[in-house]
């Protein structure tokens, strides 16, 4: 293993706003008021409870006007008012209902909610200024074939799974950057050399659900302990049957619902399972349809993208193929919000979400990001090259265009990128992930890169 720090200073605590953290346009949740039975002040000072309301409305709004890391300096000015309203910032409530609205948290990795909005607060000023930490990730390779090489890429705030041509799942320790377990399939049929191949992973802090090509799906749980057992065992939740469903050549989702999109047999372009009782609740669609000869490709050939679907927070979720891009609604059994034919073409590969927009670059290079509940475009950048990547966070886009990877900051619609992670990274890439602290990628070679902007 290999690493290096980017050459930017660690942020200080009064550029960074340490004090009060900071942030933006996150998952939602409204205002949970304070207790009734919190104190009350008299004689015109304004109480308690209204000024925790007041400043947890001007991070708010103010995250949405300019950015989210514009909300912390906005907060230090309600707390300077007086000493009445300085108290308020001692309310952990207040740093809850604000991580989860600006960060998308509803789950602290921090002793308070106050220091896990500090922490979000850095970790995304770090990105803006492309502080960094760069290694790059073993593995035992035992159990492998020759040839093993990697598919996709998942994160959690504690791993990161790789998922594999042969079936496997490694997963590895995002602190110790170890690789600490591995995951095993069930293979109850095989058609071709490549039916075994890792389509997606879901993964959370307790549970890792993944899929191959041939339709299988597993789950496995993750124990809450200290350590996870190098074998993870791993049971059976779907059987693929590829001659009625086709080539399972993408799989995402979150803990409420999973996504499988198929090509191969018409009429059955996806099926969604409800995460919580692991069962189908619909299956259909016509996106792949035209790809049907190209999935049946895949069992015996590496080709390109035939399709990729991804989900957001909002129960919805986006998927495309190299001629469509359709947004559809997950609880009312796949009910499509928008389906749009791209007379350009799509680089599928550029598909990804962050909790309420998507991002995806057409075949001449532009780049959109919109808002997926009412397709308002929110972004717009230019990332030409043979092949595109694209994954995405809260905040910031990244693309790879054969070279480097770009990073493209979303809520501020500057000229050009942010700035280029050129740790040099040899061969095509095929997977990319981002979430708010990490980016992690991996090539042909299987050669796994990671990119840590936490606490520097």
């Amino acid at each position: 293993m290999s690493s290096s720090s980017s050459s930017s200073e660690s942020s200080s605590s009064s550029q960074d706003g340490e004090e009060v953290g900071g942030g933006g346009g996150g998952a939602g949740g409204d205002f949970e008021g304070p207790s009734s039975s919190r104190r009350r002040s008299g004689n015109g000072v304004w109480p308690e409870p209204f000024v925790e309301a007041l400043a947890f409305q001007v991070a708010i709004d103010t995250s949405r006007s300019i950015d989210r890391l514009a909300a912390a300096t906005a907060l230090a000015s309600v707390f300077q008012v007086c000493s009445t309203w300085r108290a308020v910032s001692r309310s952990d409530l207040l740093w809850r209902n604000l991580c989860r609205r600006i960060w998308g948290r509803s789950r602290r990795l921090h002793d308070t909610w106050r220091e896990e909005f500090i922490h979000r607060h850095r970790t995304a000023m770090n990105f803006r200024h492309g502080r960094f930490n760069y290694s790059t990730l073993d593995f035992n390779p035992a159990y492998t074939d020759a040839d093993l090489s990697c598919r996709c890429l998942a994160l959690s705030d504690f791993h990161l799974a790789v998922g594999f041509v042969d079936g496997t799942v490694r997963l590895f320790d995002l602190a110790t950057h170890l690789h600490v377990s591995t995951c095993f399939p069930h293979h109850h049929g095989v058609l071709g050399h490549f039916s075994r191949a890792v389509s997606g992973i879901v993964l959370s802090r307790a549970r890792l659900v993944f899929a191959t090509l041939f339709g299988d799906v597993h789950v496995a749980a993750l124990d809450a302990g200290p350590r996870l057992d190098p074998v993870i065992p791993t049971r059976h939740v779907h059987l693929g049957e590829v001659v009625n469903d086709g080539a399972l050549v993408d799989f995402a989702g979150c803990s409420r619902w999973w996504v499988g999109l198929y090509a191969g047999v018409p009429g059955q372009a996806f099926r969604i399972w409800n995460g919580e009782t692991e069962e189908p609740v619909f299956v259909g669609g016509t996106l792949t349809d035209p790809e049907a000869v190209i999935g049946w490709h895949m069992f015996t050939e590496l080709t390109d993208f035939v399709g990729r679907v991804r989900v957001t927070s909002q129960e919805s979720a986006v998927a495309c193929t190299s001629r469509r891009v359709i947004v559809f609604n997950l609880r009312n059994g796949g009910n499509v919000h928008s389906d749009q034919e791209v007379g350009q073409g799509v680089m599928v590969g550029s598909l990804d979400t962050n909790n309420e927009a998507y991002v995806i670059v057409d075949g001449r290079g532009v780049g959109r990001v919109r808002r997926a509940d009412n397709l308002e475009e929110v972004r717009r950048f230019t990332a030409r090259g043979r092949r595109v990547l694209g994954c995405m966070n809260g905040g910031y886009v990244l693309t790879w265009t054969g070279s480097v990877i770009r990073v493209w900051e979303v809520e501020q619609a500057q000229q050009g990128h942010l700035y280029s992670l050129e740790e040099g990274i040899p061969g095509d890439l095929i997977a990319m992930v981002a979430d708010d602290r990490h980016v992690a990628a991996c090539n042909r070679d299987s050669s796994i890169h990671l990119w840590d902007f936490g606490n520097q």
